[in-house]
């Protein structure tokens, strides 16, 4: 049975904005190994289309950057929307029913499903379906934005703490 897990970079007062600040190389490296490990990822639609940039090629392209998009590609991707029409490659579309999509998922798949888009991370914390919480805490403080838990906060406890890279903590909690 696979975890879901919601992990996503946060500033020092709890926002998630992916243009404000970026990963150091060695944070970088790390993701693209995360990327690489996941049994796959559920997106919001937002976070779905901000994604979608890795979906094609750039020449200005670093190795790292290529290492990253080539990871992306080959994993699974469910996007929840009920807006979007259609979804790039290796991509499956959500519209209806997402609880049961998800729990479908956790059952028949193994190891970790990430989950990516705050409001969807809370719409699945409410049901009870999110197993662990990653917080990837960047030293910028961004004083609005989007939070990294855009719904109610659950309890939580914390089960881990890694620096990674330069200036990166992540935290590692599970619903208490």
């Amino acid at each position: 049975m696979a975890r879901l897990v919601f992990a996503l970079n946060a500033s020092l007062d709890g926002y998630v904005d992916h243009m404000a600040f970026a990963p150091d190389p060695v944070l970088f490296r790390h993701f693209i190994d995360d990327v690489r490990g996941l049994a796959g990822t559920v997106y919001g639609r937002r976070m779905y289309e901000v994604m979608r940039y890795w979906d094609e090629d750039h020449s200005e392209w670093s190795e790292a950057e290529r290492d990253y998009a080539a990871a992306w590609r080959s994993q699974p991707k469910w996007v929840v929307s009920r807006t979007l029409k259609w979804v790039g490659p290796n991509a499956t579309l959500v519209e209806d029913d997402i609880e049961a999509a998800i729990l479908g998922l956790k059952a028949r798949l193994d190891g970790e499903i990430e989950v990516s888009g705050p409001e969807l991370a809370a719409s699945l914390a409410d049901a009870g379906l999110v197993d662990e919480y990653r917080l990837y805490i960047h030293p910028v403080v961004l004083g609005s934005g989007k939070a990294f838990f855009a719904g109610p906060r659950p309890p939580l406890r914390l089960v881990g703490s890694e620096r990674i890279g330069g200036d990166v903590i992540r935290l590692t909690y599970v619903p208490a």
